[in-house]
């Protein structure tokens, strides 16, 4: 599952967008379904979260530029063991947890400007899709159920996605994926269903108490939304595998249409000192903290300006750039310039050649005028 290139054009007559993914175009006519995988809401929104959905909101807002409408899903994972956890240290019920710890997350992605999805769909809502799900994979051979659990058969998703078994059993074992199973027929195999454990929620099911596992919870989710199929799945690059593989592993595995994501968009990791930003690391950067200290369109500046499958370092100092380089686009936004039509058309096909920001911000502030305002306006800097 190697990643692709996004690029729209625009044809001369009638507005219509078509994108070239992988050296293939693929057609879109006034609509984009576009997947996004959202947060578990178990912490506060740190830096890496708001790349994410800030490369999200602006794929959907190039797009409506080039005359094309985005429909934005963003799932909730509200049903995990991580989330299971924190509302257990918290002490409080797993459901009014997450809503809590969504409602501030959905504050921050408003402040940075990123706008809501058209759908949000929480996974404690789906459990039932995610039973359907289980048993169609039983009946098409793709799973089966042992000991109060479902399992999809995953032996092949490692070699789909380019990746050799004793990575992708790091990376299962990173995430959660329990490799280490003895109910299982191969390590790689995943949950669909998890049999009933302490201290975590339940539902029934055919084969017994248990809940969805985690792959399959967007798998349902997504395809309850949208179908078959999407135009662009979207997520933070850490997800590539296993999450990103099994989700479009067993929709394919459910509806036999493939492949199930015209187009992905895995945006670049931030790192600190090197070192993914996470909770386990300590090392978390809090978009609270920064926007108490910083206008929020230097933030989401700092985010665009470079290329979004580029994983890259926080510094501090990058804040200083990129309220520098917000200032220059202000600037020019308000210089009276003859129109340039000429200028527009090419920050258009700029965007539009797989989001290419900085090009698009350098012909921008050289220009001047028109250009400048319409860039400010299309990345959400106003």
């Amino acid at each position: 599952m190697a990643d692709t290139g996004i690029m729209t054009r625009m044809h001369t007559a009638g507005g219509v967008a078509g994108a070239v993914i992988a050296g293939q175009r693929v057609e879109l006519l006034d609509r984009a379904r576009i997947y996004a995988c959202g947060i578990t809401p178990y912490d506060v929104t740190h830096l890496g979260h708001a790349a994410t959905f800030a490369w999200v909101d602006t794929l959907g807002r190039t797009l409506r530029f080039l005359g094309v409408e985005p429909e934005v899903c963003r799932n909730v994972t509200d049903v995990d063991d991580v989330l299971d956890a924190a509302a257990r240290r918290a002490g409080a019920a797993y459901d009014t947890f997450a809503a809590i710890q969504q409602f501030q997350f959905e504050r921050d992605m408003a402040a940075i400007n990123v706008r809501a999805p058209e759908h949000e769909p929480r996974a404690h809502r789906y459990v039932e899709h995610v039973i359907r799900l289980a048993s169609g994979l039983l009946d098409a051979g793709a799973a089966y159920a042992r000991e109060g659990s479902v399992y999809f058969r995953g032996h092949d998703v490692a070699r789909r996605a380019g990746l050799e078994q004793a990575e992708a059993l790091r990376l299962s074992s990173e995430y959660a994926g329990r490799p280490d199973d003895a109910a299982k027929d191969d390590p790689l195999d995943v949950a669909v269903w998890q049999a009933g454990e302490p201290d975590h929620p339940a539902w029934d099911s055919p084969w017994g108490p248990g809940r969805p596992g985690w792959h399959a919870e967007c798998a349902a989710m997504a395809m309850s939304v949208f179908g078959p199929a999407v135009d662009v799945h979207a997520g933070g690059a850490d997800l590539r595998f296993p999450h990103h593989a099994y989700h479009a592993a067993m929709a394919e595995a459910f509806t036999g249409v493939r492949p199930y994501a015209r187009a992905w968009l895995h945006v670049g990791t931030v790192t600190i000192d090197g070192a993914k930003m996470a909770k386990s690391a300590g090392n978390l950067v809090l978009l609270e903290e920064l926007l108490a200290g910083h206008p929020a369109a230097v933030i989401r500046l700092m985010i665009l300006d470079r290329p979004w499958a580029q994983s890259w370092d926080y510094q501090p100092g990058l804040l200083a750039a990129a309220a520098a380089r917000l200032e220059s686009l202000y600037q020019a936004a308000g210089r009276t310039m003859p129109d340039h039509p000429g200028a527009v058309d090419e920050m258009r096909r700029l965007l539009a050649a797989d989001l290419d920001v900085p090009a698009a911000l350098d012909l921008a502030i050289e220009t001047g005028g028109a250009p400048a305002r319409t860039l400010a306006a299309t990345l959400g800097l106003t």
